[in-house]
This record gives structure tokens, sequence and C-alpha cells, in this order.
């Protein structure tokens, strides 16, 4: 018999931002004329699993973009997040630390000020790093008057980090876009998510509909255009950006045409026992949370203590959604990518992809990310380093 082939070693978030965070300067210093700096590019789409890219041969899900940065960086194919919900999986994510240290255990905990972060560091190697989206950060109380509106919210944002365009549950900034652009704005936040045409049938709780948004103006190219126009402002100087993607987190809902993008009938099955009885006889916090799902609902209307109750099609239909969302945020990070290299900027800007944890996508009988499963754990992580010194690694 043949010796098996061994697997990749395991990295998770901590061992390799540890990397990123004490040792930043090390990665970034160009070693040609002088302590030039690289640009930094630090993209996380929200809830990605970790299987979830083509070049990873992905029966169903096409992101060629990704596949491309991959094919010129380092694609991490064991890449597992510290945590979950976002809060505690960001906090490893930015501080390089596991959730026993950094103590973020749900969303909403503060980060213990006294902790160092990537966008600190970054600060003390000359650049101000600037936001576009959320980190998810709740600030540490201690460093604020009882009252400080900042206090009451958890969508912070990271010390160290200068948000340019703050996406938090609100969406202020995009709802501001759509005004100005013309549309009819819901004054519900989660309306902004839901269905521009609900073409469901009674008790139907997903369907295909597109988001009622061209996808310029939905909330991913929204956000891309927003950095695509702060970069073309920058002068000669390093720049370290990072941008914050909230899709694919649920609700499962795409502009269009990325909504229309994979048919239900041929999106893969959820990987599950027979039956929910079945699947719970694995362990007892199991047997408890499916009966108790929590978490954001797949369509903008939906329970996911119902989740039990979704049909088979329902299920395909809301992957099919998933990976639509993907395939746009792809496209997205393409035109970032595309833009970088219209400007030569690609040859001095280290590119990051990451999420901050996964998805069950009906996988065990359960969505969201509250499991001990690797489809909660397991998340993309690809680098492109632009140095020559990085060329053996490519692909």
């Amino acid at each position: 018999m043949a010796p098996r082939r061994p697997l990749a070693p395991i990295v998770t978030s901590t061992s390799v931002w540890k990397s990123y965070v004490r040792r930043l300067s090390a990665l970034l210093l160009a070693s040609r004329g002088g302590p030039t700096l690289l640009n930094v590019l630090f993209i996380t789409a929200d809830q990605w699993r970790g299987d979830c890219l083509s070049a990873l041969g992905h029966p169903c899900v096409r992101t060629p973009n990704l596949d491309r940065l991959a094919e010129s960086g380092v694609m991490f194919t064991r890449h597992y997040s510290q945590a979950t919900p976002c809060a505690p999986g960001r906090a490893s994510l930015y501080t390089g630390l596991y959730l026993h240290n950094h103590r973020v255990v749900v969303n909403g905990t503060p980060l213990d000020a006294r902790h160092t972060n990537v966008a600190l560091e970054a600060r003390r190697l000359g650049y101000g790093p600037a936001l576009f989206g959320y980190t998810d950060t709740s600030v540490d109380p201690r460093t604020r008057a009882p009252g400080d509106p900042a206090l009451r919210t958890y969508a912070g944002v990271l010390p160290g980090m200068t948000a340019v365009v703050r996406m938090d549950d609100a969406h202020w900034p995009w709802r501001r876009h759509l005004a100005r652009r013309g549309y009819e704005v819901p004054d519900d936040s989660a309306l902004l998510f839901a269905p521009g045409h609900d073409d469901r049938t009674p008790g139907q709780a997903i369907s295909a509909a597109a988001m009622p948004w061209p996808t310029e103006d939905g909330p991913v190219g929204f956000l891309t255009d927003a950095v695509i126009e702060h970069l073309s402002e920058k002068g000669p100087e390093p720049w370290f950006v990072h941008v914050s993607y909230l899709a694919p987190h649920p609700p499962f809902i795409a502009c269009a045409p990325w909504n229309a993008m994979y048919d239900p009938d041929d999106v893969p099955p959820p990987v599950r026992a027979p039956t929910p009885e079945d699947e719970a006889r694995q362990h007892p916090y199991l047997a408890w949370h499916l009966r108790h799902q929590r978490g954001s609902g797949i369509a903008f209307d939906h329970d996911p203590r119902d989740n039990l109750a979704l049909s088979d099609q329902e299920i395909r239909q809301a992957r099919a959604n998933y990976y639509g969302m993907m395939s746009e945020v792809d496209a997205q990070v393409g035109r970032l990518l595309e833009s970088l290299h219209a400007s030569g900027e690609d040859e001095r800007t280290l590119v990051v992809f990451a999420s901050d944890h996964g998805e069950h996508l009906g996988d065990h009988w359960q969505f969201s990310k509250y499991s001990y499963f690797d489809q909660t754990f397991h998340v993309p992580l690809i680098v492109r380093d632009p140095r020559p010194s990085a060329s053996p690694g490519r692909g």
C-alpha cells in the first residue's frame, strides 16, 4: 500500500495572525531600496465557509477572482477560526489571541484595551489604517465615560482603525447613498434585505428573489466603489485598508443577476444524519441546540427556530442564494484587484482575504454558526505577497 500523503498542517487565526500582528514589520518592510512599506488590502467576508472556493474543487460555487488571487499568492486550505460568532471570531482575527485570552466570548463583550491588534501595530509602522465596513468590536468601558454612546453598541470600531465608511446594523452610509440615488429607503434596516418582488407562495420561507437594488447600488457594490474612490485619491505614501463585507452573512439574498446564478437543483445536498433525532444522538448540547437554533434568519423575515421545518427544496434554494452572494463578493473583489492593477499598485500591495467564521448551510440540520462542526470554524485564508521573495510559494 502506498504511504498516505500527510495532511497540510492546521492553521488557525491565532498562529497566522501572530505573524501579522506581533511581527508585522518583518512581513511588510520590503528588503530592497531601504525600508519601504507595502500597501495592505485586508478583505474579510462574513460567514464564508472554508470549502466554498472553486479553486478547492467545490462542485457548485464559482469564485474566479479569488481563485486568481490564490494562484498568485498562498491559500491556506486548513485554516480555522478561533471562535464564533462574529465579535469573538474577529477579536481573534485582529489580535492573534485565543478566545480564552481576549475573553470576547459573545457579541457585545468588550475587547480589553490592554491587547494590541493589527491596526495598532500597523500604526506603529506609520500606517493610518482605514476601515470600510465594520469590525464588531465593543469598546472597553474602562476607557470611556459612563454615558459614552459607544458603550451602547457592540458594532464599534477596532482601536487603531479610522472608519472612512462605517457600516453597522443601521447601514447609514449605504442608506444615504440609496436615498441620493432616488430610491425609496425603508425606515426598518432589516427591510433593506427584503426582496424587491416577493414571489413566495404562502408558507414558503425561501425564494430566489433578488434585492431591489442593482448590484452597483447593493451593499457589496456600494462598499467596493467607496474603497476604489478612496484609493484613487491616495498619494504615494503606503496605505492600509480593511474592507469588511457583510455578505454572505444572512439573510441570504443577492442582487441580480447573482440571485439566479445557481440552480437549486444543481447544488449539493446538505451533509446530515437521516433525521434530526439521529443527528441529536451525538451530544446533549446538539440535542438541545437543534430545537433552539439562533442567529440571523436565512431570509429577512425568517425565524431560525423554524430551521427544522424548512423543506428540502427551501434548503437547496438557501444554499443557492448563499453561493450567489459569494459570487457577487468575488466579482467585487475582482474589481478591487483590477483597480490595483490599473494603477500599478498591485506590485506593492499585500492582499489578505479571510473570514471570521463559517456557516452550516443546512449541514447537520442547522444554519448559522453555533456548533463544534468544521462548517462553523473552517474559513478561507488567502495571502498575496507581491515581493519577488514570495514567488517560490505562489499557487
